[in-house]
């Protein structure tokens, strides 16, 4: 498995900064957070940012995240899918090969809601299919709908599209209502990405994004799952993704090289291995 980091560890500091700490760590794939490439780019053009991709021979993994589409109507609707299908363009110029998209439903679902994210969610698949994109579909644990993993990938399975995977995020397994045995309904061409974290002294009733912390610091059965995905024969990115505004605070530096040294641990990788298995991917 590949190890990346997600922008969410250092959400202050700019793309170009985050690009620079992740290289200097020595961290070859970075998971972009959307909102700050777009920022980037209103003053540097693609050909730039590949460039400076290039140079600090930095892979961009994954980018997160797109909300909006599975239940939007009208002119919200229209709103999302021009945003998307932006963000789909800026994925292809740059080489990102996944998209993760959020089933942020709200308030009460019934079937005819359901029936609309399938048709949505098929859509969408098919424009990015155009841009040589795949979507990887998060299950929120704290969700009115789709807050586990069953549920989530009966949701992919039902578009027939083959572009369409699981975001497999560990603290939305862990806090939400996912079981062990949903684990037997995932299979590897259905694991787009995977999103690691930790919790510690926090009820998982009351966790909020704010309480992550680093993988292997705290509580989650992380390991067992990882084993599980290389069972299935998953060889794909798996970021550290963290929202905790206490290490914003931090030297973003120290902060990146602490967290790739936790998921080098996690994965049993050397510093050596890790450059070695992103160089081959």
């Amino acid at each position: 498995m590949l190890p990346c980091l997600s922008e969410t560890l250092t959400l202050p500091c700019s793309f170009a900064d985050d690009v620079a700490h992740c290289a200097d760590a020595g961290c070859l794939g970075m998971e972009v957070w959307l909102t700050k490439l777009e920022q980037h780019l209103e003053k540097h053009s693609l050909p730039d940012t590949r460039r400076l991709l290039s140079d600090r021979n930095l892979a961009l993994a994954a980018a997160a995240y797109q909300g909006g589409l599975l239940i939007s109507q009208g002119e919200e609707r229209k709103a999302h899918y021009d945003h998307f299908r932006k963000r789909l363009d800026i994925c292809q110029q740059l080489g990102i090969p996944t998209l993760i998209v959020v089933a942020d439903f709200a308030g009460n679902v019934d079937q005819t809601t359901l029936a609309r994210a399938v048709v949505s969610l098929t859509q969408a698949a098919q424009w990015a299919e155009g841009s040589g994109t795949r979507l990887a579909l998060e299950f929120r644990g704290k969700s009115a709908f789709c807050s586990s993993l069953d549920t989530a990938l009966a949701l992919i399975n039902q578009t027939g599209a083959a572009n369409v995977g699981l975001n497999f995020d560990v603290f939305h397994y862990y806090t939400g209502p996912s079981k062990f045995e949903d684990l037997g309904l995932l299979s590897v061409d259905r694991l787009a990405h995977v999103q690691l974290s930790d919790l510690a002294g926090v009820p998982r009733e009351l966790a909020a994004d704010a309480d992550r912390i680093l993988p292997g610091d705290g509580d989650f059965q992380i390991k067992p799952l990882l084993d599980h995905f290389r069972s299935l024969g998953y060889a794909g990115w798996v970021s550290v993704e963290l929202m905790n505004p206490t290490l914003w605070l931090a030297d973003p530096k120290q902060v990146t090289e602490v967290a790739f040294t936790s998921l080098r641990k996690i994965l049993g990788l050397t510093a050596t291995s890790a450059a070695g298995a992103e160089h081959t991917h």
